[in-house]
């Protein structure tokens, strides 16, 4: 027996994970020239090439739209850093490798986080709560690895773990204001150099 086909009208020859990849692609676009709360529902799905109710089979609103730009970033994020975090390599080398990916990481996806964070108070007040509480989530993860060294000795203990990760990744949300791909730094040396910044900064005093 075969599978009905579940497409939509106008979709014909997409997989359906195309649909919502190009709806996602096409309202970053979007929201990134003319801003969130000038875009319509209907530019965006002429714009991707698809109907209103291919888009509503995916994404409920214009809203759920915008929570996805990030919430597919910080997905990936934290896949990643739960790899690093949970492997047998020495905590300096898990932490370095944490922080150089979330820089990678949000460089490659850097319009996304840009166009998310200027336009996150316009999301529902229950999406807003979400994002905070997943985004919670992953800094809690990565001030475990800071801990874990300041419980063995290996990070200094007079700076709060929960501050450094603030003005560590206070330091990566500002990278859409400056970064540039056309710079000489490759998004891994910059990178590295971010990680190299935050284990200079816990390297206990001497003596």
């Amino acid at each position: 027996m075969t599978r009905a086909s579940t497409r939509k009208p106008g979709e014909a020859g997409d997989d359906q994970a195309a649909v919502p990849r190009r709806l996602l692609e096409h309202a970053t676009k979007l929201f990134a020239k003319k801003g969130f709360d000038r875009t319509s529902v209907q530019e965006i799905v002429e714009a991707a090439g698809v109907t209103k109710g291919a888009m509503y089979h995916y994404f409920g609103s214009k809203d759920d739209l915008l929570y996805e730009i990030y919430a597919r970033v910080l997905r990936e994020q934290t896949r990643q850093l739960e790899s690093v975090a949970s492997s047998d390599a020495p905590l300096r080398e898990r932490l370095a490798a944490a922080a150089s990916d979330v820089v990678v990481s949000s460089i490659d996806n850097l319009d996304d986080n840009t166009i998310f964070l200027q336009s996150m108070h316009q999301l529902s007040p229950d999406k807003q709560k979400a994002v905070r509480a997943e985004r919670r989530k992953y800094h809690e993860r990565f001030r475990g690895l800071i801990e874990e060294g300041q419980d063995s000795g290996e990070f200094r203990t007079d700076k709060p773990a929960d501050v450094v990760v603030d003005f560590f990744f206070g330091s990566v949300h500002h990278l859409g204001s400056w970064y540039r791909r056309s710079g000489s730094l490759t998004a891994r040396q910059i990178g590295d150099h971010y990680a190299d910044l935050l284990l200079d900064a816990l390297r206990p005093p001497a003596g």
